[in-house]
């Protein structure tokens, strides 16, 4: 009677141990259980994964930095400058066509870039190229 009670806490206690702690979240080889779509929040950040297969809009965001790992493909990404016909696109977040007066900077696999609040940045992608990028927005001051 011992052995099975001492085997039930054991097996207790094992499964407790090999849960995840509160907030923790792990995407195995850098993709999300939920596909690409998915999006992990938490208090002062987001992680999420993006794709692109084609251009992508001028983003920039008031009060969020960009931190960006390229995982695979390439692209360039245009930096800085002014936001070209500047639109709404929810709270703190302008869209627009493009970017007059950025920097262009080829980016590849391995690439890490941090792209603070306030800067106006692009992706554009070569005909038949592609590039797949984790995203961490961190909530600024």
């Amino acid at each position: 009677m011992m052995i099975r009670l001492l085997l039930v806490v054991g097996l207790l206690l094992s499964s407790c141990a090999a849960a995840d702690p509160a907030g923790v979240v792990v995407w195995p080889k850098g993709v999300p259980p939920g596909g690409l779509k998915e999006k992990a929040q938490f208090e002062n950040h987001a992680i999420s994964i993006s794709h692109r297969e084609k251009d992508g809009l001028a983003e920039l965001h008031e009060k969020k930095a960009d931190v960006i790992v390229v995982q695979s493909g390439e692209a360039t990404l245009v930096l800085g400058g002014k936001v070209i016909d500047p639109k709404p696109a929810g709270a703190g977040e302008i869209h627009g066509s493009g970017i007059e007066g950025g920097v262009n900077k080829n980016v590849a696999v391995g690439d890490v870039i941090h792209i603070p609040a306030g800067i106006p940045h692009q992706f554009f992608v070569a005909p038949g190229k592609q590039i797949t990028y984790l995203v961490v927005k961190v909530v600024t001051p």
